[in-house]
């Protein structure tokens, strides 16, 4: 009984939850970017390089019939050859680095939307070690320290449009109501 209640409490915990929003967010958008980059980035790249066909270039490592040329990597390995597909990898790279600059968007803009919490902690005048603001003597050199105030969390600009917005809504919906009344 003791694990169900500790998997329980596992689960209820926001961090088991977000990550396991994260997993699927990431696995609907990692086939979102990979279409992306093989059907729209890397064909118009292809044809200003001249024609070539990423998802298509590679080499032939050996294997396969002598000296046969083959047209796609399919045809290489159906006959046997060993191929290294740099296209397929070059599609991946690209994939991966434009899944990376999506995760670090999103990241910045969370975070620029949660409060920061305010500092609660200060440098010692003398010994310059790290003590609560709340102290009124330093558990490091034991000298007397004035204490100082914990001011609120910070409102992230995120949070001071959105009042700004509503605070424009409100009036505006009164001003429509007193044009409504006038007619």
């Amino acid at each position: 009984m003791k694990i169900f209640k500790e998997f329980k409490a596992f689960i209820n915990k926001g961090s088991a939850i977000d990550m396991a929003v994260g997993i699927i967010v990431g696995s609907v958008m990692t086939s979102v970017v990979n279409s992306l980059v093989k059907d729209i980035i890397m064909p118009p790249v292809g044809l200003l390089i001249g024609n070539v066909d990423f998802s298509q270039w590679f080499y032939v490592l050996g294997g396969g019939e002598a000296g046969a040329h083959y047209n796609t990597i399919a045809a290489a390995q159906a006959a046997g050859a060993t191929t290294l597909n740099l296209g397929t990898f070059l599609n991946a790279v690209i994939s991966f680095l434009i899944t990376m600059i999506a995760i670090f968007i999103f990241v910045k803009i969370v975070n620029s939307a949660r409060s920061k919490a305010p500092v609660t902690t200060r440098a010692c005048p003398y010994c310059k070690q790290n003590i609560s603001k709340a102290a009124t003597k330093c558990p490091f050199c034991c000298s007397a320290v004035k204490p100082e105030e914990i001011g609120p969390a910070e409102e992230t600009e995120l949070a001071k449009g959105l009042k700004n917005l509503k605070s424009r809504v409100l009036n505006a919906t009164k001003v429509a109501k007193k044009v409504v009344k006038k007619k």
